[in-house]
């Protein structure tokens, strides 16, 4: 075959794109979920008349069901097929969407977020196994290219989209938007996606999702239960603590007893992924935990409107979008333990701003941080997942890709989780005012009345009360915002321990000496 031939057949024809673009559809309804939820968690808050660390559930349990599902998938697809199980996942995906646009109450908002995690959480790995299917591992750069569209721009549209919904609209439209794309993705997928051809497929570890999915979700439960409680020694947060902790702690002795189990813990014996896992899984619990506060802090102590708040978060998406490129095309030259560092100290230097944060705070000095961030973020993720995976040999390569993601969105859960109970918890410290109570007959506090006086004016008119009590309010609820940076902002720092261990020598990859061998596909989520 001649060159020109070659370069001719590494193109993407129009089937490959027809295909390409269900998954495309797929992957944006999916990521832009994650993001467009963000901004929303003070509107929840409000509506719901629930604390943050419960609303933070609406996050928390997306990612738990993201991560039971991720293993599930490539089972289900030899199983059922993947057209098939493809197209169940967007109609789980956008009948959970239309649920949730239904809630009445934050329990029936987190449940219903569950069964939209469920769906989206196959969307991803599926579609990269359609997408290398119809166009084989020679194109897959290539297909990586069209898939990484939506996920460079999610991070930036998300919280734009989301904030223009519920200003213009409601919060419910955050969710039904998902309808007509979801319908005109069925459709698409009906019509686009080749026949299935289900093969025999290796035994699912149904015993170690039990233990593991529940096991997290009972012991993240518990901790968000502590600032209501107020103690340790309340039933409501050491009873789910203990059943969760106990049930982790017998997966992990289990996992290693299954020819198949749900995550080879095996897999560690490898220095390279367990460094890159443990940076990773570090760093995604300070990041993306602090993440979500971010929109919050706008809202909430500078009383920004939705929509503003995600045109504030878009200077970190587009650091991320120019650097993610440029780290990708370094990761298969330079080893990363000569860049990743360098990325993390961006966002170290970046996330200091938001430890000294107050309701005065630059406006230039917050969008500079959040893009320097940016830039950081950019440089970290993709590179320690490929360096995670570069060295595992070929049968591996797709078991070690599904821990990575796991540890990935457990790592998501437990920031979102643990961030939002030290910010409610932090709250929980405010001076309440003589005489003033709530609905419920709790007491209401400086900082409760001044944020939300910040999102309903009006409520000042109501309350008439002296604005120096306001201002401290404001004041404290800065205070509290920087507290729980501080402790987002320790981790980060924390991450460049693990970092300084990665490799600084290029590393022989087993993949590359692996001829005509035809690999499973790794699962790749956002």
């Amino acid at each position: 075959m001649t060159q020109q031939s070659v370069a001719t057949s590494d193109k993407l024809d129009a089937a490959v794109l027809k295909v390409a673009g269900v998954v495309v559809l797929g992957a944006i309804m999916s990521i832009l979920d994650v993001t467009v939820v963000s901004v929303a968690l003070p509107k929840f808050q409000s509506e719901f008349d629930a604390s943050y660390a419960r609303v933070a559930w609406t996050m928390t349990a997306y990612t738990l069901a993201l991560a039971t599902v991720i293993p599930l998938s490539g089972w289900a697809a030899d199983r059922f097929g993947t057209k098939r199980l493809y197209m169940v996942a967007l109609a789980l995906f956008t009948i959970g969407s239309g649920l949730c646009a239904t809630a009445d109450t934050i329990g029936e908002l987190i449940g219903y977020r569950v069964l939209q995690g469920l769906g989206g959480g196959m969307l991803m790995p599926l579609g990269m196994t359609i997408m290398t299917r119809a166009a084989g591992p020679h194109r897959i750069g290539r297909l990586m290219a069209v898939l990484g569209i939506p996920m460079l721009l999610g991070p930036i549209g998300g919280p734009i989209l989301g904030g223009w919904l519920i200003d213009t609209a409601s919060w419910h439209w955050i969710f039904l938007i998902n309808l007509p794309i979801g319908v005109v993705a069925l459709i698409y997928a009906q019509m686009a996606l080749p026949k299935d051809a289900p093969e025999p497929s290796e035994s699912f570890d149904f015993v170690g999702m039990l233990m593991l999915s529940p096991g997290l979700a009972l012991f993240l439960y518990g901790v968000s239960s502590l600032p209501e409680a107020g103690t340790f020694a309340a039933t409501k947060v050491w009873a789910p603590m203990l059943v969760g902790g106990a049930l982790v702690v017998a997966f992990v002795l289990y996992s290693f007893k299954p020819r198949h189990p749900l995550l080879d813990l095996r897999l560690f014996r490898n220095r390279s992924l367990t460094i890159a896992s443990v940076t990773l899984f570090v760093f995604i619990i300070a990041f993306m935990g602090a993440g979500l506060l971010f929109p919050s802090y706008f809202l909430q102590v500078r009383g920004e409107t939705t929509l503003t708040a995600g045109l504030l978060m878009a200077p970190q998406g587009i650091g991320a979008l120019l650097t993610m490129p440029i780290a990708g095309v370094l990761a298969d030259r330079v080893p990363i333990g000569r860049t990743v560092p360098f990325a993390l100290a961006l966002i170290v230097v970046g996330f200091f701003s938001f430890t000294q944060v107050d309701p005065q705070t630059s406006y230039l000095l917050i969008e500079g941080s959040l893009f320097v961030m940016g830039l950081g973020m950019g440089g970290t993720m993709m590179p320690i997942m490929t360096s995670a995976l570069r060295t595992l040999s070929a049968n591996d390569v797709a078991r070690g890709s599904t821990l990575v993601n796991i540890l990935q969105q457990i790592g998501g859960s437990v920031g979102a989780a643990v961030m939002s109970v030290i910010l409610t918890n932090e709250l929980n410290g405010s001076r309440p005012i003589p005489g003033l109570v709530d609905e419920s007959g709790k007491p209401i506090t400086e900082a409760g009345l001044a944020i939300a006086s910040q999102q309903r004016p009006e409520l000042l008119q109501q309350m008439p009360v002296d604005p120096s009590l306001i201002e401290r309010g404001l004041d404290f609820a800065a205070k509290s915002f920087a507290t729980t940076f501080w402790v987002a902002f320790a981790l980060v720092v924390l991450t460049l321990v693990p970092a300084a261990l990665l490799p600084r020598r290029r590393q022989p990859a087993q993949l590359d000496d692996v001829q005509g061998e035809q690999v499973k596909t790794p699962v790749v989520i956002h």
